[in-house]
């Protein structure tokens, strides 16, 4: 199927849109201020180690120390002397007393942004991606990538990467690879390994911590990612940004055929286009199918819920069938949205329970097809016994709901905020303590109207009560500029 990138540039902005058949499939925005760190590499310094963690902090020159797990530690030794080709990385259950020491300096690519309270994560394990191949220094590991399902094609593409790979490197084979010849991919390799050697030479003449290599730009990598997906056009709103893809498509993917236009017109780009409308979309919980089903999605700092649910869907036969039925559509929307959405870590997908095992399996190979088209790393599990499927997906960057919004300051992100019955008799309580130690003869109380117009009504007895009672006198001051859960009660002698 023909893809297409759409390129929105507005100030420190840039959205990218990736249509497949004119349909939005992937998302990505990147704000000037926050430029994506995944695959820059630094030269960075231990500044702590924590036995019990088997795990190591590294100053990498950001306000936050690094995390760098010991299964993620390849000894650097090419740094200060030739590689013999050894493999000096440390598996999961090595401890990290004698890997590394406080004050050591050592290379490090990051390989997950700071997301929530977890910091950002490195790896010593460096992968250089270029167009066909992935170049890995300190290791001896061949591998093809998985979207190449020939067999025959897989074994053709190890071999040749067997022979032309040097000593001390691994590589990975690309999905753009399919089909390219040994004189293409060496072309890559020495390209990378240009680019490392070069890394390397940068780190020798600097001090920890430093940046050695900085990942390119959202435009730039995207293109480099999605172009084996038979991209053929990319259409693009600056001209500044445009004369440099020009350039960019040329020399990177000069056999390619992939078209780079200049969008001159006056209405929005994402508007001619239908995508401010989908953009908007991805910002609401419930998700209705066209069955009348419908799909909502729940997110934590932990992991990602989406529950199904039958909706206004009667069906036509039985029960069985109508639930079948939904969960099978919600599958591929399931699918679409995880992936236009960026949802990464653990999911837990929550389907409507079906009493059939050939239905569960049914549900269940539907779910693993549609996942296929993610280019992320994804993993599903079969649906277990309460209903429940969980998916694990790699998660190296922000998803896009988290990138267009921020913590409500009313909730503090908890979806929820108090009532304004739960208010009012916070307010009466608080009142009644008040009175009785004597702040006050007269009391002002400031709080949002809502909350005012329910004392001033249903509550006005209860006001009274208190103003008899303590031979005091209230006066209810309204603040449309207080949240509903916010309120002041100031006693006047």
């Amino acid at each position: 199927m023909a893809s297409e990138l759409i390129i929105n540039v507005t100030y420190n902005e840039t959205r990218i849109a990736f249509l497949e058949n004119g349909s939005l499939v992937e998302f990505f925005i990147e704000k000037k201020n926050s430029h994506s760190m995944v695959g820059s590499i630094y030269k960075g310094k231990v500044v702590r180690i924590v036995p019990g963690m088997d795990a190591a902090f590294i100053d990498i020159g950001l306000e936050k120390s690094a995390f760098l797990y010991v299964g993620d530690i390849i000894l650097d030794r090419m740094m200060y002397e030739e590689f013999d080709g050894s493999d000096y990385h440390f598996e999961a259950g090595e401890r990290i007393e004698g890997v590394l020491e406080d004050g050591q300096e050592l290379i490090v690519q990051v390989s997950r942004e700071p997301i929530g309270q977890k910091g950002t994560r490195v790896t010593s394990k460096i992968t250089l991606p270029g167009r066909l191949l992935v170049l890995m220094p300190g290791t001896d590991h061949i591998g093809v990538s998985r979207k190449i399902e020939d067999e025959e094609e897989r074994k053709r593409l190890a071999t040749v990467m067997k022979d032309i790979c040097p000593r001390g490197y691994g590589l990975i084979a690309r999905t753009a690879s399919d089909g390219k010849g040994a004189e293409e991919l060496e072309a890559d390799l020495n390209f990378l390994k240009r680019i490392w050697e070069s890394i390397q030479e940068k780190s020798k003449g600097v001090r920890a911590p430093s940046i050695l290599h900085q990942e390119l730009g959202i435009i730039f990598r995207v293109i480099r990612d999605l172009h084996s997906h038979n991209l053929k056009k990319v259409i693009v709103d600056d001209e500044y940004i445009f004369s440099r893809l020009e350039g960019f498509l040329k020399e990177y993917l000069p056999e390619e055929g992939c078209e780079v236009t200049f969008f001159d017109e006056k209405d929005p780009i994402f508007e001619v286009y239908g995508i401010e409308m989908e953009v908007t979309k991805l910002l609401q919980k419930k998700i209705w199918l066209k069955s009348g089903g419908y799909i909502v999605l729940d997110y934590t700092e932990a992991l990602t819920v989406i529950d199904v649910n039958t909706g206004r869907y009667l069906g036509k036969k039985d029960l069985e069938d109508t639930i079948l039925r939904t969960n099978l559509e919600a599958v591929k929307e399931i699918a679409y949205q995880i992936r236009l959405r960026n949802i990464g870590g653990i999911i837990i997908i929550d389907f409507i329970d079906m009493e059939r095992k050939e239905s569960r399996e049914t549900v269940f190979q539907s779910l693993m097809e549609a996942l296929k088209k993610d280019r992320i790393k994804t993993f599903a599990y079969p649906i277990s016994e309460l209903g429940l499927v969980q998916i694990t997906r790699k998660r190296t960057r922000h998803n896009v709901v988290n990138l267009l919004t921020e913590t409500c300051p009313n909730c503090d992100g908890s979806g929820y905020i108090k009532s304004r019955f739960t208010v009012c008799y916070e307010v009466l309580r608080e009142l009644k303590s008040a009175c009785r130690k004597g702040e006050g003869r007269v009391f002002n109380i400031y709080l949002a109207p809502d909350v005012a117009d329910l004392l001033y009504e249903e509550e006005k007895s209860s006001l009274e009560h208190i103003e008899t009672t303590h031979k005091t006198k209230v006066n209810l001051i309204a603040n449309p500029d207080f949240g509903i859960d916010k309120f002041q009660i100031e006693g006047i002698m």
